[in-house]
């Protein structure tokens, strides 16, 4: 796609939210809609967002960071009494045909999890928020 030095191709390097956003456009796949997530903010500020892009249809949220360099994808989110809110986080290094739903679960690959202890404050995130919509946004949030 040409964003990458000629090296980049066949290596084992990573890509972020953004060259994932573009690689969607690119390929023709679900909109990828990008929002930045300031450093000391967490997801708190953002539960609100990602649980109307859910409830509106919205598909998987690519999630990367800075200090915190493990890769997620957020697959819903429960918004409970206070500021109380859970991540159902599918790791996205899961790989292979599944026996069935729970070994997923029982496995770690995927589970809700507590967004105030998933998500570093100090750490900056990229979101991409997938859907089908044929208008691409970008969302940055100061």
């Amino acid at each position: 796609m040409g964003d990458k030095p000629p090296g980049f191709r066949g290596s084992r390097n990573w890509i972020g939210c953004v060259e994932a956003s573009l690689c969607l456009d690119h390929f023709g796949g679900p909109q990828g809609r990008l929002c930045h997530v300031p450093r000391g903010m967490g997801l708190q500020g953002e539960l609100e967002m990602l649980y109307s892009h859910f409830a509106g249809g919205g598909g998987p949220v690519m999630v990367g960071g800075d200090v915190d360099a493990q890769s997620k994808a957020l697959l819903g989110i429960c918004l409970g009494p206070g500021t109380e809110a859970y991540a159902l986080v599918l790791d996205p290094h899961c790989w292979g045909a599944p026996k069935n739903p729970s070994e997923l679960q029982a496995t770690g690959w995927v589970g809700w999890q507590e967004v105030s202890t998933a998500f570093d404050s100090n750490s900056f995130y990229n979101l991409c928020l997938t859907s089908h919509n044929s208008e691409k946004q970008l969302c940055t949030l100061d």
